[in-house]
């Protein structure tokens, strides 16, 4: 009885703010209880809301924390430039204010970077990452000159560029067009100018020097479209393992399948 009474208490979110080194207001929530924590990273334009689904389940045996990095879902928005070190500091702010001592980050897309930003920031906290369709190969080359012409060409059509290049790269055949078609409305209707500060920033970012400062368990669930680099990453982390999803794309995180990564992440 007195189980039943205090479960569902347990599973309420709390809800609160953090302020991040550069004293941006951060917004999360956590629910249930449990070491190590989960910390949920969104990705590009999303919002902690696209976790939802995930947090009960996930919470049932552990404290599960979301968050909106700064100028995302209810965070602030007075960043002048959206790059992914800033956004590690948004991390390590949340998981402050809380006195989470022992997590486990997982970074959707976007997030991927975010959280290797995090863990350097967080040190000993961290005792596992979970890089979720993102981090396939850190040895992947950018072009800083490629980057602003595509950067340009959204500018110009922000609306139309972003939604063929959704379209093109982001979902899978089996993604429903229901979840498609909420991603593009989404990141079509998001602040330009932080939507693209924060991609720019996201493109040119280098993996490579984060995973080599990164000593603790990387497990990535990564879908089959884009094929994960397995020897590449090892070079430069040599814990490196990815559980590969048939199908898979990259509209929408899938935690429920990361329950294995999580396990040997923890």
């Amino acid at each position: 009885m007195l189980h039943a009474i205090v479960a569902p208490l347990l599973m309420t979110a709390a809800t609160g703010t953090a302020a991040s080194a550069d004293r941006v207001r951060i917004h999360y929530e956590t629910t249930g209880r449990g070491r190590p924590a989960v910390v949920l990273v969104h990705c590009w334009t999303c919002d902690s809301s696209f976790w939802r689904d995930e947090v009960a389940g996930l919470a049932k045996s552990r404290q599960v924390v979301t968050l909106d990095l700064a100028g995302h879902g209810r965070s602030g928005r007075t960043r002048r430039d959206y790059t992914m070190e800033a956004f590690g500091e948004d991390v390590k702010a949340v998981a402050d204010a809380l006195k989470l001592d022992r997590m486990v980050l997982v970074g959707h897309s976007m997030g991927g970077a975010v959280i290797l930003e995090a863990a350097k920031r967080l040190g000993d906290r961290v005792v596992g990452l979970v890089p979720i369709d993102t981090l396939v190969d850190v040895d992947q080359p950018t072009d800083p000159k490629e980057t602003d012409a595509l950067i340009a060409k959204m500018r110009a059509d922000y609306r139309g560029e972003t939604t063929a290049f959704l379209r093109q790269y982001l979902f899978a055949p089996t993604t429903p067009p229901a979840v498609a078609d909420r991603v593009v409305a989404q990141t079509t209707s998001f602040p330009v100018e932080i939507a693209l500060s924060a991609l720019r920033n996201n493109w040119n970012y280098q993996a490579a020097p984060g995973f080599e400062a990164v000593k603790v368990p990387i497990v990535a669930v990564n879908g089959d479209r884009f094929p994960t680099n397995f020897a590449g990453n090892r070079r430069h982390a040599p814990q490196f393992d990815a559980v590969i999803m048939k199908g898979g794309g990259r509209s929408k995180p899938r935690p429920r399948s990361a329950e294995p990564a999580l396990g040997r992440a923890c």
